[in-house]
């Protein structure tokens, strides 16, 4: 859901004071159209947009629906002024969370291909490692962001810093790892996750024992994360594994074949383009 407060702000911060652009009498029809292909997202969002203005959206696309060039992704019906004060808001937030969908949708094709292949028995093949989203988001458009990486059949990951405790370098700099985990643990509750970064393979079977739900191997090329993940599965240690750092969707292959569990991504939030709309009346 999109609180009221946050669409006033988007609108407040496009509108100003005194708009005569849009000073438009008379009624008219509008429509949302993809220029390019795509996966939607941020479509729940745009229609808030419109129907804070008391802009009735009559037809609709889904959350995660492939689009080709030319798709009508939305049409409305209303106050032609506030059809046109609703217009680039609505198009703003739905071509940006829209490119995250697609390239994240990108990145879950890369690994699955990459495991599973065009031939392959998928059973025998294994899983495809999750994708995933970081905390690397715009401020104030977090919800819209990570709704979008699941609309593009990612995962979400941790939302905010109380979904999950990240023990990180410099907890371990100031604790030392074993005691870092030891103390988040008993201050969190049963149900919270804790999730160790290391940097150096040696330390991901370290990081296992000592309690962590799941292992971050942290800025490590291909060849470095699958030596990691061989020592935690001779160590008999139970945690997830997860790659991290500078991973493009260029590079979702080499580490999707590591036996890795999960494969984050700031650039899936930080570094997309924007799905490109256009948005046409009458």
């Amino acid at each position: 859901m999109i609180d009221q407060s946050t669409i006033e702000r988007w609108l407040r911060e496009d509108l100003g004071h005194h708009d005569v652009t849009n000073d438009v009498p008379g009624e008219t029809d509008g429509r949302l159209v993809a220029t390019e292909p795509g996966v939607a997202a941020g479509i729940d969002a745009a229609v808030a947009v419109f129907e804070y203005l008391d802009v009735p959206v009559r037809d609709r696309v889904t959350e995660g629906a492939d689009l080709a060039a030319n798709d009508v992704v939305l049409r409305v019906q209303g106050s032609a002024q506030d059809v046109l004060r609703a217009e680039r808001v609505a198009v703003n937030i739905a071509g940006h969370a829209s490119g995250i969908a697609t390239k994240t949708a990108a990145a879950v094709e890369a690994a699955e291909t990459a495991v599973v292949g065009f031939d392959t028995d998928a059973e025998a093949a294994g899983e495809p490692p999750a994708i995933a989203g970081t905390r690397k988001t715009t401020p104030g458009l977090r919800g819209v962001e990570k709704r979008a990486i699941a609309a593009g059949g990612g995962d979400t990951h941790r939302l905010d810093l109380s979904h999950m405790v990240m023990v990180k370098d410099n907890h371990v700099a100031e604790l030392g790892m074993e005691a870092a985990v030891d103390r988040f643990r008993e201050r969190a509750s049963f149900a919270t996750k804790i999730e160790v970064e290391v940097e150096d393979p040696a330390d991901a079977p370290r990081a296992a024992a000592a309690g962590a739900d799941i292992v971050l191997l942290d800025n490590m090329d291909p060849s470095t994360v699958e030596r990691a993940v061989d020592l935690v599965s001779e160590s008999a240690a139970d945690a997830l594994l997860e790659a991290s750092g500078g991973i493009t969707v260029e590079t979702v292959p080499e580490y999707a074949t590591t036996g890795v569990d999960v494969v984050s991504m700031g650039s899936l939030t930080h570094s997309a383009s924007s799905l490109d709309y256009s948005f046409r009346t009458g």
